[in-house]
Order: C-alpha cells, then sequence, then structure tokens
C-alpha cells in the first residue's frame, strides 16, 4: 500500500497542464464510494408550486444571524426583505412567499440545532414586492456596486459552505487574486442539483461568471467539472463556443474546463485547488494567500440574477433522493420549504425511513424532524430505507493506516481519535485538528468503524472554547 501511494504522488507531481481542456486531474488520497447519482441526474428539474408554509432561519449563512425586519401579523411579499444582515460577515434574508407572519421564534434548523426562524403562510396570490430594479447593461456596474448588489440578494455560498458571497469577492488589498475556479465537481454522493444545472442554465452561469471576473480582475478561469459527468462538460463546451470569454473589462481573460477525475472529495476547496493548480494552500490560510477564489456555480448564477434581474436569493435546486424516495428528482423550490413538503412532491417515501438526510452521505446532517427547512446551501434531502442502514460496534483503532491513506488533507486522523478519545486536546495540537474538512473519508474506510469525524469535531469544539476562555481572561 505504501508503494502504491509513493508510486500515485510521484505521478502527481509531475503533472504538467497542457493547453485546451484540462483533463484526468486529481489530488492525493480520497476515496470512491457509491455515488447513486444515476437516480436523478437524467431528470430534467422540476419546479414545485409555492407551498402553504414556509420557516425562514435568520441563520441561513455563515456569520452573525440576520436581524428581524418583520412582526407578527405583517403581510410581506416575495422577495421581501424580513430580516437584516447582522454584520459584515451576515446577509439580510428575503421572503421566499407572499403572505402573512404567523410566528417568529425558535424552529428545527438542518443543523440539528433550533434557530429564531420568521414563519409566513401563503395568501396564494406569489406577488413580487415592489418593482425589481434589473440592469440590463450589468457589465458596466462598477465592482463595488456589485458587491452591494449580492450583499443585498442575500447571497451565500450554495455548494454547502454558506460564507457571505459579499465577503469573499472583497479581498483585502494585500492579497492579489489571479485566479478564478468556478466549482462544478459536485462530488458529493446521490447530489446532481448543480448538474442538473450546468445542463439547463449554461449561459446564465457564463453571464455570472463574466461578472466575477470584472469584481475580481483575474486572469485565469478554471471550470472543475467531474468526469462522471460528461454532459455537463460538453453544455458548458458548447456555451463557451457560442459566447467566448476572452476579455473582460478590456482585460485578457483565459476560461478552461477542467475535467477532474471522479473521486471524493474531489469539490472540496482546497482538494480542488491542488488537483488544478498543484498548489496547496496553508496550513490555516484560504485560497486567497495564494491568489485564488472559488466559487459554486449555483451561487455564480444567483449572482446574475439578482444583479441582471434584481432578484434577492429565495430559491434553489434541491436534489430529493435515495432508494427510500418514490420519484427522486431534482426539485427548484423556494427557500423555507419543510422537508415533509419536498418529500411529498416528491411522491413520499417507499417505506419506512431509516435516515433522513440533508445534503448527501458523507457530509450530509441526519435529521431528526421533518420540520426542518431548505436553506440557502441545501442541495439535497436524502431518504435511505431502513435495510441501508447499519449500526455496526465501535472497535479500537488497529492503527492499519487506512485513513491516514485516504485522508485528502494529509492528516493522521487515527491520532486525532485516540487523542480525542484520551481527552488529551493539548496532545491533539500536534495533529493540526483544524485543518480537518470534516469529509468523512477517514470514517468511511475503517475496519474498526470508529466515528473519527465525531472526535475530531468534538476536538475543534473543546479547543475553540478553551481559546474562548482564555481570551476572556486577557
Amino acid at each position: 500500500m505504501a508503494l502504491t501511494l509513493v508510486s500515485e504522488l510521484k505521478s502527481w507531481l509531475q503533472w504538467k497542464p497542457t493547453d485546451g481542456q484540462l483533463k484526468d486531474l486529481t489530488f492525493p488520497g480520497g476515496i470512491e464510494p457509491y455515488y447513486g447519482k444515476n437516480l436523478t441526474d437524467r431528470i430534467p428539474t422540476a419546479v414545485m408550486p409555492p407551498p402553504q408554509r414556509v420557516v425562514l432561519p435568520l441563520s441561513m449563512h455563515t456569520g452573525a444571524p440576520a436581524k428581524p425586519l418583520v412582526a407578527i401579523g405583517n403581510a410581506v411579499k416575495k422577495g421581501q426583505k424580513i430580516g437584516e444582515a447582522g454584520g459584515y460577515v451576515s446577509v439580510p434574508v428575503h421572503a421566499s412567499i407572499s403572505g402573512k407572519v404567523t410566528a417568529i421564534g425558535p424552529y428545527p434548523h438542518p443543523s440539528g440545532k433550533t434557530v429564531t426562524s420568521i414563519i409566513i403562510e401563503s395568501d396564494g396570490k406569489d406577488e413580487w414586492v415592489g418593482p425589481l430594479i434589473e440592469h440590463e447593461n450589468d457589465l458596466d456596474l462598477s465592482p463595488d456596486a456589485v458587491r452591494k448588489i449580492v450583499l443585498e440578494a442575500g447571497i451565500s455560498g450554495m455548494g454547502g459552505a454558506q460564507f457571505p458571497t459579499h465577503v469573499k469577492l472583497n479581498p483585502p488589498k494585500d492579497k492579489r487574486l489571479d485566479t478564478l475556479i468556478l466549482n462544478g465537481v459536485e462530488c458529493e454522493p446521490y447530489l446532481t442539483a448543480d448538474h442538473r444545472l450546468m445542463l439547463e442554465h449554461p449561459h446564465e452561469m457564463l453571464k455570472g461568471l463574466k461578472l466575477l471576473i470584472k469584481i475580481l480582475g483575474v486572469e485565469r478561469v478554471y471550470s472543475g467539472i467531474e468526469d462522471n459527468k460528461p454532459d455537463a462538460i460538453q453544455s458548458l463546451t458548447e456555451a463557451l463556443e457560442k459566447d467566448p470569454i476572452e476579455e473582460v473589462d478590456g482585460r485578457p481573460v483565459r476560461v478552461q474546463i477542467a475535467s477532474v477525475k471522479t473521486k471524493y472529495p474531489e469539490g472540496g476547496e482546497k482538494q480542488l485547488i491542488q488537483a488544478i493548480l498543484k498548489k496547496e494552500v496553508p496550513s490555516g490560510g484560504l485560497p486567497m494567500d495564494i491568489g485564488v477564489v472559488m466559487q459554486n456555480v449555483a451561487t455564480t448564477v444567483a449572482i446574475y440574477e439578482a444583479v441582471r434581474f434584481g432578484r434577492p436569493l429565495i430559491e434553489r435546486i434541491v436534489t430529493v433522493t435515495g432508494h427510500g424516495i418514490k420519484r427522486p428528482q431534482n426539485v427548484m423550490a423556494r427557500l423555507g420549504t419543510r422537508a415533509r413538503d419536498l418529500i411529498e412532491f416528491c411522491g413520499g417515501f417507499t417505506g419506512a425511513p431509516g435516515k433522513i438526510v440533508f445534503g448527501g452521505p458523507m457530509m450530509g446532517m441526519a435529521q431528526y424532524t421533518l420540520d426542518a427547512p431548505i436553506v440557502k446551501g441545501t442541495g439535497g434531502i436524502l431518504v435511505l430505507p431502513k435495510e441501508e442502514i447499519s449500526f455496526d460496534a465501535i472497535q479500537p483503532c488497529i492503527k492499519c493506516a487506512a485513513c491516514v491513506v485516504a485522508c485528502p488533507a494529509g492528516l493522521a486522523p487515527h491520532m486525532l481519535s485516540i487523542t480525542a478519545e484520551l481527552v488529551n486536546f493539548e496532545e491533539a495540537k500536534r495533529y493540526h485538528p483544524f485543518d480537518c474538512i470534516e469529509c468523512g473519508c477517514c470514517d468511511y474506510v475503517c475496519p474498526s468503524k470508529r466515528p473519527i469525524v465525531h472526535l475530531i469535531r468534538y476536538t475543534k469544539m473543546e479547543l475553540a472554547a478553551r481559546k474562548k476562555k482564555e481570551d476572556q481572561k486577557k
């Protein structure tokens, strides 16, 4: 196994980019799980009618929660701002249907917590708020004007991280960016929302890409797509042939499609940068530290729709899938739609569900209630039947190093799990727990069925709590 790993590493280091389309790119480590994407990847996206009720958490993004702007009993319209950004690292929340605010308070959230949310009952009219401000010549806007629109539209990363997009598009002045990576990899098993988006809206994606190039002033763009999506690669290739991007705002730019190998977690930010650029983001650092910024394809389309048509982020494509769903499919659904309503729209359960997950099986969050709503980063709802759920007994670590080989971050997950069990968090620091991306590769390959990711999360939480106490003493 060690010799194989060394051979793969040498091959990876010797790789050189060529002109034209880039192919067979990848990163060290990772796994090849069952993907299950065939359940939904060939089915056109269905549009779900507005639900009777939506639950809109004031925390649908990383950072400070939004502050409510409405009260119980208020009438609201679709697209109306109902929550103001709670700080710089925050975004507003908008009504996704027209109707009446019936409650404001704690409500189940996809994270497993209860979060202050605004509940709206539909009036059946689905009316937009006021006239939307359109910009036919969107590329004539200044970068600052575009950033402001992105902020006011409530856009945060739709690939899962949910980081406020306007912050990501406003790097510090000492960070010179030269490369943008458009992330269409979607490596999480079962999920195909981004795949369908690239097939159905490639031209909108390219128009959003032009706005990103203008804002960031980058010279190179790579569109990363896994090679298990040849139709998406073809779709984007044809769109670029019809509308080539060779310069933006008078500056030359080169756009290339990067076909990456189908491997999990190829779509991780740092892993995709390694695969395409052969650069490593420093420990504790960000992609912008090496001149790179990354945006998800769905986020890119949302930026275009906000700038061109004035539409705030109130809906997204969600993959409702798994062998526990009668009609697996991708659905364009309003934010705040509860899981129970999406599942009903897809025909309901095939039988008693064994587990319901928001997201995919590797990094998703299992739900304890069907009342949890979809939020800006919800890419899918996965329903696994009981027969697909196993409860293997956890065994001691046998130090086989399978997790070390699989870890895409180059860590020693087994040591992080052992130090957590021993409650030796000072020792855990030696193994860089905060570099863990919590992808689950270590859990997947562990023959002892150890909950390694859970133990690493425990370590992170404990170390963060201790640091907070130390800072408060200073």
